[in-house]
């Protein structure tokens, strides 16, 4: 369909990094492959990098050409099968970044998410009415409809807490994410409250970070990191900015931010003092109320 962009997954992904391992292991230049096959040079960049979806015929081409055999070629097309599934994002597509839409889809297949929040409560942890109080701020000239669906994607995601395989979430949150009064002291200690059921569950740890602790290595940003369960799909990064957006991957800056989160958690106060420091701050809600 022209114009409908390509939402990343980690299907897709996966047959990005399968075809450029293919055509290295074939010794073929993009500009060989696109003599042999015609298929254009910015196109085959597109698929390598995951901002395009291959159609079959395009892809059998380039199987062809790369000499692969019957069960490399089966794993490549059921790939393709399963990158034609719509993601988690696909109801929200119209409502949130192209960026966003993709974490969502990371999201929703990650196996664990270590998460560090500057100002505001996770999106998986948000109540609706949190939410859309965040939302109405941060983005004023959104319209009705448009915040709806943000703030409605953030309640779906939770179901990643849920579900039969649940998401390993670990969260470093600034103090200032439970101080700051959103949305009014009643939608506040409501979001303090469902933080408090959050962290009952076993797959979910939360450690603040206190104002004492002082300066320290997240005051740039927030920031999550994901790593998957199956050892083909490498660990991402996605950080939150004014600016925009993120996916980031590599080596190298993974490993930046895993010991980035790494320094946070050894800085924060433990889960018992922090779940301890959230019920004090539910009781200041109560007084401002």
């Amino acid at each position: 369909m022209a114009g409908k962009r390509t939402v990343l997954t980690v299907r897709l992904r996966r047959l990005a990094a399968m075809l450029h391992e293919m055509r290295e292991n074939a010794q073929l230049s993009k500009e060989e492959v696109s003599a042999k096959t015609g298929i254009n040079v910015t196109t085959l960049y597109r698929i390598e990098t995951a901002q395009a979806r291959p159609q079959r015929r395009t892809l059998m081409a380039m199987l062809d050409l790369y000499r692969i055999g019957d069960e490399q070629r089966e794993d490549a097309l059921e790939l393709l099968s399963d990158a034609l599934k719509p993601g988690m994002s696909r109801a929200y597509e119209g409502s949130v970044s192209e960026v966003y839409a993709a974490y969502i889809n990371f999201e929703s297949e990650a196996l664990s998410a270590r998460h560090y929040q500057t100002s505001f409560i996770p999106g998986l942890l948000q109540t609706y009415e949190y939410a859309t109080a965040v939302i109405d701020t941060s983005m004023p000239k959104l319209e009705a409809s448009v915040m709806e669906s943000r703030a409605k994607a953030r309640m779906d995601r939770a179901v990643n807490l849920t579900k039969d395989d649940p998401l390993e979430l670990w969260v470093v949150l600034d103090e200032a994410a439970i101080r700051r009064t959103v949305g009014g002291p009643a939608v506040m200690r409501g979001q303090l409250e469902r933080l408090l059921q959050e962290i009952k569950r076993k797959n979910v740890i939360l450690q603040i970070l206190p104002f004492d602790a002082g300066a320290h290595p997240g005051m740039a940003g927030s920031f999550t990191l994901l790593d998957f369960p199956d050892p083909a799909d490498p660990e991402l990064v996605y950080v939150e900015g004014i600016a925009g957006d993120e996916l980031i991957e590599g080596h190298s800056e993974i490993r930046r931010f895993g010991v980035i989160f790494d320094q946070l958690r050894a800085m924060a106060l433990s889960p018992r003092d922090s779940a301890a420091m959230i019920v004090e701050a539910a009781g200041q809600m109560d007084r401002e109320g």
